[in-house]
């Protein structure tokens, strides 16, 4: 994984806000609401969204909004501070309005510059279009007396030439013609994307479209960037926002856009390993959480069934039976089936004992997990071993690097992480690894 150049190695919400409301005795109510957002509330990344949020005959007043709740308020935000404004890869006319509104709201005179991080410019298309965002935000910043490169450039994915792009980042990133390391954030915009590649569904629905949600994880690792998905507009299907969240983490994309503060609760959560550890069944393409009592793993699924009979057990697996001699055999198999999701404890447990190990001099060492589990009134006892190495350990320090990554940029979410985890578990997962 290439450098980061930015503060945050993590962004796990970026939450849009309408800069202007017609009709409304104060136009900039949602953005006063949004910017005094704290704890779990509160986006690591805040878009005040001057685009397709924004009616386009309030954008002007928009972007005067952003700098007058920004200036007022933008000290004491907990996130970043990452406007959205107009650009469009076919439209100079509209290019060249977003660049005014860049100048209005980076304007020193109107005090906001000092907390804005950076803008989002949407509807980018090939490299070189790029390269007239990063273009004028230079400008902008010379002609304030800025540092070059002091305000980040996110862009987001809406058109097969953006996406195609990201791969020529590596070779561009760096040149002396441009300032393209002031990129921060890949961000998929799944609707625009499906409306330029002219996809069409049954149903209307957008497509899932994991192979450019993938594309930009990847170009985002390779450039040093972080990514983050699209918009989930059902707002009311929590599950389905935590699905979702759970596959992109599965591709290293950790962000995503969060359109209400409910959703970014849920996206600022998710990613954070669970407080309690717990075991889980997968079989015909279900997957249950077994519950825990007395010290015993409680399978009450439809999907698996287990019988004790006179010299065996006979256990049926999504339709499929199956007949095995002794509990050894029983075991082996629901092994196959089982999976334990580790809490942040045993995260920091587990590294904690390697760590000791690697300073004693072992290279590697097995750890176990072993549990009694319930099927059906039936108890098996379970265990498996885990073979930690270096890899091993890098690669399951991600989720602490994470952890350390929120609680080092976000003070307001102390407490929070606090009463999920307790002081002693946090205090000791900010002490490993390091």
């Amino acid at each position: 994984m290439d450098e980061r150049t930015h503060d945050r190695t993590f962004v796990r919400t970026f939450f849009t806000t309408p800069t202007a409301e017609q009709g409304q005795e104060d136009s900039a109510k949602k953005l006063r609401s949004a910017i005094g957002l704290r704890g779990m509330q509160a986006p690591d990344v805040w878009v005040p969204d001057n685009e397709d949020a924004t009616a386009p005959n309030m954008r002007d007043e928009g972007a005067e909004n952003i700098a007058d709740v920004v200036a007022e308020g933008g000290a004491d935000f907990p996130g970043e501070i990452h406007p959205r404004v107009v650009w469009h890869r076919d439209s100079p006319e509209t290019r060249y309005k977003g660049f005014q509104h860049m100048l209005e709201i980076a304007d020193p005179e109107n005090g906001a510059v000092e907390h804005i991080d950076g803008f989002v410019i949407p509807e980018v298309g090939d490299i070189d279009d790029w390269k007239k965002a990063d273009e004028f935000i230079t400008i902008v910043e010379n002609e304030y007396g800025l540092e070059e490169g002091s305000l980040a450039m996110s862009v987001i994915i809406e058109s097969g030439s953006a996406e195609l792009a990201m791969g020529k980042l590596r070779e561009e990133m760096g040149k002396a013609t441009n300032n393209l390391e002031r990129l921060f954030l890949l961000v998929d915009g799944e609707v625009d994307y499906t409306k330029d590649m002219r996809a069409i569904t049954p149903t209307g629905g957008l497509p899932e479209w994991k192979e450019l949600r993938h594309n930009t994880s990847r170009a985002a690792s390779a450039a040093g960037l972080i990514s983050v998905d699209g918009p989930y507009d059902d707002i009311r299907d929590v599950e389905g926002y935590h699905d979702r969240i759970t596959a992109n983490n599965a591709m290293g994309m950790l962000g995503i856009w969060s359109l209400t503060p409910g959703q970014v609760v849920e996206a600022n959560r998710s990613p954070l390993p669970p407080a309690e550890g717990y075991w889980t069944l997968s079989a015909g393409g279900r997957t249950a959480e077994l519950e825990s009592e007395d010290g015993v793993e409680v399978y009450t699924g439809e999907t698996v069934d287990l019988e004790a009979e006179d010299g065996g057990y006979e256990l049926e697996v999504a339709g499929d039976e199956y007949f095995l001699e002794t509990e050894e055999e029983l075991a082996e198999e629901l092994l196959d089936l089982l999976d334990y999701v580790p809490s942040l404890d045993d995260i920091v447990d587990s590294m904690e004992e390697f760590e000791a190990a690697k300073e004693a001099g072992k290279g590697a060492i097995a750890m176990t997990r072993a549990a009694t589990v319930d099927i059906d009134g039936v108890r098996v006892d379970v265990a498996s071993d885990r073979m930690w190495d270096e890899a091993t350990y890098q690669a399951l320090q991600t989720p602490i690097t994470l952890f350390q990554d929120v609680y080092e940029n976000r003070p307001d979410q102390h407490d929070d992480l606090a009463e999920i985890y307790s002081d002693d578990v946090v205090e000791r997962a900010m002490n490993v690894g390091n």
